[in-house]
């Protein structure tokens, strides 16, 4: 793999860990500022809240600005923030410096994106994406746990300091590796941002988004205070099953349909929430729930992708961003409605207002989700799509030429590609072997049942990443990939 995506994924590893590590520092930060525990817990609300609120924002005032200038100013002020949040005396002054680390990673993590598909050829993009956004998932696993585990025994601002210095590796490493890269001109204003608000069907799956999130955070957020165990054990198997279920969620998709993994991923999530005063006997049957709670919470975020495409085929970039912002104005609602019922109800308040609103995500998506979604079409598993059926337009690089089937109803077991200068568009390549190959993304496809040799989300994320990946890397098209290549080397 390119090397120099590693400090891509560093920056996501160390945004990801100084996002979600404050869930395990709750008791220290509580005794040292001299506040509540639901008080404490109110770090993360701010930040989640400052993501949400300042990414559209940011997005629009630095569209102009460079692309590696940018990331360097983003991680910059992450960097900040986080000095600033170990440095804070009192609890408003700490408030007040995880907002500015929220600014900067607002600005980091969707240009970072952006920024790898445009260093490696497009037989290479999926990949690449898979591996700086793995830097989020992998922080869960191996950041959150440790700095759980130094803020115990150091102190949370230690935490704090060590979310710097990863940061800080992750700016040296974009110095020195990472090259200017052009990307196609992306508009300025905020208005248009916010435009696809207007659809019903955009706010359904933000809907589903959002609640999905204020369950499963309402109780992340406190899961120091629900369980008399060691607290970094369990993070670091929420974090190892958080990966696994990223990693499966794709092809699971693939096979049973974005409905039904939605749903399943609903129920299964708030059951497991349901359950949390019958797992703390004992620490091996508690990390094996984290495990699976953590798995299937991040199963469905390929298949809420997956439905946000299909209602926004040409406006996917946006469109992602919105999804981002539901899900951490849903973390929003968790912390503060979390804080508000573990001050009340301790514990057995956290667990009813967690598994309540998963019951209402559930119910809400059975209404307002319907198989048969206009745009990218139904759920395979159901039948939709079909070879027989017509396909849908294709969503098209409007300035490469560059075309990628919108129709996902027909994968997997049919996939027409573009090749790497938009000729022969529509045409099914296969290898030797029966793999098929998208030389938009570079994914080996194989026909349903097996794996590819990458394997991992290789059917959605080539789907869903498509049009982004055209919009972002746009511009000339294969020249400027080829450009940015030469460039590089």
């Amino acid at each position: 793999m390119n090397r120099r995506l590693y400090p891509l994924a560093v920056g996501n590893f160390a945004v990801g860990t100084g996002m979600f590590v404050t869930a395990g520092l709750l008791p220290p930060v509580s005794s040292d500022l001299n506040v509540s525990t639901a008080a404490a817990g109110q770090l993360m609300t701010v930040f989640a809240l400052a993501y949400a609120l300042l990414s559209p924002v940011l997005a629009a005032v630095t569209a102009k600005l460079s692309r590696r200038r940018l990331l360097l100013v983003a991680l910059g002020v992450f960097m900040l923030g986080n000095v600033l949040t170990a440095l804070a005396p009192t609890y408003p002054l700490v408030l007040a410096a995880r907002v500015i680390s929220a600014a900067g990673a607002a600005m980091f993590t969707p240009t970072a994106s952006g920024v790898a598909t445009a260093l490696v050829g497009p037989e290479r993009r999926g990949r690449a994406l898979a591996l700086v956004l793995g830097g989020m998932s992998v922080s869960s696993a191996l950041g959150v746990p440790l700095g759980t585990w130094l803020g115990g025994v150091s102190g949370w601002r230690a935490t704090m300091w060590l979310v710097a210095g990863l940061g800080a590796l992750g700016f040296a490493g974009i110095m020195a590796l990472v090259p200017e890269v052009r990307v196609a001109a992306t508009t300025g204003r905020l208005a248009e941002r916010f435009a696809p608000l207007g659809d019903r069907r955009v706010l359904a799956v933000l809907g589903t988004q959002l609640l999905m999130f204020g369950s499963a955070f309402a109780a992340y957020v406190y899961i120091g205070s629900l369980f008399d165990l060691p607290l970094a054990a369990l993070l670091w198997a929420w974090g190892v099953g958080a990966i696994v279920g990223n990693q499966v969620g794709g092809r699971l998709t693939d096979a049973y349909g974005p409905r039904r993994m939605v749903l399943l991923a609903l129920v299964a999530s708030t059951v497991f929430v349901a359950i949390i005063p019958l797992v703390g006997i004992a620490l091996p049957v508690a990390l094996v729930w984290a495990f699976l709670w953590g798995a299937v919470g991040w199963l469905v975020a390929p298949a809420q992708q997956y439905r946000l495409v299909a209602v926004l085929p040409d406006n996917v970039p946006i469109g992602l961003g919105l999804l981002s912002s539901a899900q951490y104005t849903g973390i929003v609602v968790a912390g503060l409605m979390g804080g508000l019922a573990f001050g009340g109800w301790g514990r057995v308040g956290v667990i009813v207002l967690a598994t309540g609103i998963g019951v209402v995500a559930v119910l809400f998506t059975l209404v307002t989700y319907r198989s048969e979604v206009s745009g990218l079409g139904g759920d395979p598993a159901e039948g939709h799509g079909q070879d027989d059926e017509q396909p849908q337009k294709d969503a098209v690089d409007h300035e490469a030429g560059e075309a990628v089937t919108a129709d996902v109803a027909q994968e997997p077991r049919h996939r027409r590609v573009a090749d790497d200068e938009g000729d022969h568009r529509g045409q099914d390549r296969r290898s030797p072997g029966g793999r098929r190959f998208s030389a938009d993304l570079g994914e080996l496809q194989e026909p349903r049942g097996q794996h590819g040799r990458d394997g991992q989300q290789e059917g959605v994320l080539g789907r869903v990443l498509a049009p982004v990946v055209q919009q972002q890397a746009g511009g000339d098209g294969a020249a400027r990939a080829r450009d940015a290549r030469d460039e590089g080397e």
